[in-house]
């Protein structure tokens, strides 16, 4: 089914509000597998409405316009649409009802007689009550188009839509979607290896998300109930993790989590609690941004005992207890430096692993380093070993944010590989 959302209001047009309604209509209309291919906002002008409408009629089998139920002259939606249809205006008894009601104990406001407009709908038409409002919706299907007209507060379009439209409109199928999170890989690289796929794709289908410093691969699909949608999206998620990206690496590789909401730290936290070990960090470039997000879930306090903020080689040498002329003789940023860093912080918390962040966050370089240039040290029972990573074409602020992503993931991956 091919849907089209119609926005009735001059106010759209001026930018006096935000037409948040059709971005919900998208929403709802998507998770009950209903396409939405078209978006309009049209004025409280009859004419122009009645073209928007005879438009959306020749190429949409769903028309949702919202707005324009009220009371005065120019709410003329339903007025509109039943011009068009070659309908009449009738009233709805349930909603007459609910007009007496609102009325007979609230003295204070006077009915007049255009408030009976809000009680009315076009003849033929399923009645959607307003649990919150007065102006009733309604639903009608005509030559093979279904029309609907919903109020345009949300605060009453959100309650009929979610109890009065999505049961007359849910199917056999519904749409499910599952959110992959890759880290380690650019969106154009991961468009690249998948080309084929996004070509070739109808049923389930696949998008991807470009998000600072990660990139998020949607997969939906049409099914009757999840467990039909979970079987065909892990055949497209299997197929997916055995594509081999550009670096020769599988994209299994890449892939640390699912969910709109998911993180690599929370990936990590929740490794270290299942797995019973203990993490500590000295950071240079990102001045405890790594520390901080740790903080940030609760019961890190079983994981996380402290950490160290080193910016100058004073403080590395002084707090983590490293030898200073050596660091004299290597620079803030270098190999050996994260190394040592990494080292010392395992050495003096007694953590199970250490990661440590020296670089150039910029705007300057520094010891002849470009900026975004980071090393990273990763100490554990086994040794240290250090990744250098340069983190190109960004603000200071997302290098230092992509760094600690970057810190993050060896954490990871030093997890599941041990």
């Amino acid at each position: 089914m091919k849907a089209e959302l119609i926005a009735v209001g001059t106010e759209i047009l001026t930018g006096q509000i935000v037409n948040t309604n059709s971005q919900y209509l998208s929403e709802k209309m998507a998770e009950l597998g209903i396409d939405v291919y078209f978006q309009t906002a049209v004025g409280d002008n009859e004419e122009r409405l009645i073209a928007v409408i005879d438009i959306a009629s020749k190429r949409s089998d769903l028309v949702i316009l919202c707005g324009g139920l009220g009371p005065t002259e120019d709410d003329l939606t339903k007025q509109t649409l039943a011009k068009f249809l070659g309908r009449d205006l009738v009233f709805d008894a349930q909603a007459s009802q609910r007009l007496d009601e609102f009325f007979a104990t609230r003295s204070q406001y006077s009915r007049t007689p255009n408030n009976e407009r809000q009680a009315q709908l076009i003849e033929g038409s399923t009645p959607l009550q307003n649990t919150t409002g007065l102006a009733v919706g309604g639903l009608i299907e005509q030559d093979g188009v279904t029309y609907v007209v919903l109020p345009g507060p949300p605060s009453e379009l959100k309650p009929m839509v979610q109890d009065q439209l999505t049961p007359l409109l849910s199917g056999n199928q519904r749409l499910y979607s599952r959110v992959l999170r890759f880290f380690g890989i650019g969106e154009s690289q991961l468009v690249t290896v998948l080309a084929d796929l996004i070509d070739q794709q109808t049923d389930p289908t696949l998008a991807p998300y470009a998000k600072t410093g990660e990139v998020t691969l949607r997969l939906s699909t049409k099914a009757a109930n999840q467990a039909e949608a979970d079987e065909k999206l892990e055949d497209l998620e299997r197929v997916i993790a055995e594509i081999v990206s550009l670096e020769g690496l599988p994209l299994s590789h890449y892939l640390y989590g699912y969910g709109e909401d998911g993180s690599l730290a929370q990936v990590v936290i929740d490794l270290l609690k299942q797995t019973g070990q203990t993490i500590t960090a000295a950071e240079s470039l990102t001045a405890g941004l790594l520390q901080a997000r740790i903080a940030d879930f609760a019961g890190s306090s079983a994981i996380f005992k402290g950490g160290f903020v080193t910016y100058s080689l004073e403080e590395k040498a002084k707090m983590l207890g490293l030898p200073m002329a050596e660091l004299e003789e290597h620079g803030v940023v270098s190999d050996f430096t994260a190394a040592a860093m990494a080292q010392g912080a395992r050495e003096k918390t007694g953590a199970d692993l250490a990661i440590s962040l020296t670089g150039v966050a910029g705007p300057d370089e520094l010891e002849g380093q470009p900026v975004g240039t980071v090393y990273f040290g990763l100490a554990t029972v086994h040794g240290v070993q250090t990744t250098k990573v340069v983190i190109g074409g960004r603000s200071r602020a997302d290098i230092r944010y992509i760094a600690t992503l970057h810190a993050f993931n060896l954490v990871r991956q030093a997890l599941l590989n041990a």
